[in-house]
């Protein structure tokens, strides 16, 4: 099955028909159907397939008992109203790279796995990259069973609702321990090879970020009859932080968003009581994340304070800068190089992957499709058709690479 016929058979899976973008939550209905055309796409080439402890996907060609894999693969699940590339085109490409490898008669002398990691947005339960950072012991069992949706399920409950063993969650060492390289191709998050003209580029780290969670907490009263000298409204408070959020990431070079909102008790015609905004910030060092954080929380307290409010600021996730692999990344440029003698660009991203959370325990590396708007986490999220058969190639020329003779 051809890269272009695999990406129209998912391009419908999850998609909003009101927001034109996706909706594929972790062990929902969506997810299920992904999952079921992964395992498809596994039996179709006679590759084994399996769903580990931690709800992850695997094709293997060849025995991955034997050690020194060389795995490939991205997610399948989105953000809220997410585009179509974040993700899937990692794992589509994959299987089409695969594809092109048996056309060119090559031998892996290593085993070849795909996988497809299982909430890598973390869109349903608030933590990115639950499956990887499960099967590489950077989230534990019990911080795992505390995760809940918005509706108050939690993942255990989830996963048992879809049908898969929460008990069976925790550290898969001796899985990983069987890899030898874990190479993961992505859209490109931005327009670094827009502007540089290229098609293909490697990863060289990824920025150090985090989400913080402000909870800012005042008195809900009636919006017609409360005097504003009389009022403590957190909104002000969370209003004139998102200003002082943009304007501490603009001083350091870095970026700070909140761009998720909860207020109590969300009526019109009331004073919030409470108004929670999530925080997520990245920057190219962590002296320069550290600078943006902790001047917005210093702005935040006082903007609380001037308006009667209380504010509690709670770090909910942290991700330290993230250097790939150098021998790895290295292997990458000197195999595309020299069999199709093209000059991949090395560049940093803002944006967290699995390959990020498993750096820690195997060699990764990534490669970056070009992006031409850069817009991703959005429905435009877009890859020309061209570039992405590009990205096929260049993963086929990095696994042959690597795992062939």
């Amino acid at each position: 099955m051809s890269f272009h016929s695999m990406w129209a058979e998912l391009l419908p899976v999850g998609r909003s028909s009101a927001s034109g973008g996706y909706r594929r939550y972790a062990w929902t209905g969506a997810d299920t159907d992904c999952r079921a055309w992964f395992r498809e796409q596994a039996e179709a080439r006679g590759l084994a397939h399996e769903t580990d402890r931690n709800g992850n996907q695997w094709a293997w060609l060849g025995d991955p008992a034997a050690g020194n894999a060389v795995v490939t693969g991205s997610h399948l699940d989105s953000v809220p109203d997410g585009g179509a590339f974040d993700g899937p085109l990692g794992v589509v490409s994959a299987f089409a790279a695969l594809d092109e490898l048996r056309g060119r008669g090559a031998r892996p002398t290593r085993p070849l796995g795909i996988v497809n990691f299982g909430d890598e947005e973390g869109a349903r339960f608030g933590l990115a990259c639950v499956g990887s950072r499960l099967t590489a012991g950077a989230l534990t069992v019990e911080q795992a069973h505390r995760l809940t949706d918005g509706d108050g399920v939690t993942l255990p409950r989830a996963m048992e609702s879809a049908g898969y063993d929460p008990d069976t969650l925790g550290p898969d060492p001796e899985r990983l321990a069987r890899i030898g390289a874990f190479v993961e191709l992505h859209v490109e998050q931005g327009r670094a090879l827009d502007l540089s003209g290229d098609r293909i580029g490697i990863a060289s780290a990824i920025w150090p970020h985090g989400r913080w969670r402000f909870d800012f907490r005042g008195e809900a009263n009636h919006a017609g009859t409360t005097r504003l000298a009389d009022r403590h409204d957190p909104m002000l408070s969370y209003a004139e932080t998102v200003l002082a959020a943009r304007r501490e990431a603009e001083l350091a070079g870095a970026v700070a968003t909140f761009g998720k909102i909860g207020v109590e008790p969300n009526g019109v015609n009331a004073i919030p009581s409470l108004v929670r905004g999530w925080l997520d910030s990245r920057a190219a060092d962590q002296a320069s994340l550290d600078t943006v954080v902790t001047g917005i929380e210093k702005a935040a307290r006082e903007y609380a304070a001037a308006h009667g409010v209380d504010l509690d600021v709670v770090r909910e996730s942290f991700t330290p800068v993230v250097e790939f692999d150098h021998a790895l990344r290295d292997e990458l440029a000197r195999i595309l190089g020299t069999r199709t003698e093209l000059e991949a660009p090395v560049l940093g991203t803002g944006a967290g992957h699995d390959a990020g959370i498993l750096s820690d325990r195997i060699p990764t590396a990534m490669l970056f499709v070009r992006n031409p708007t850069g817009v991703s986490h959005s429905p435009a999220e877009y890859a020309a058709e061209d570039d992405c058969v590009a990205g096929v190639t260049a993963l086929a020329d990095v696994l042959e690479g690597l795992a062939c003779t």
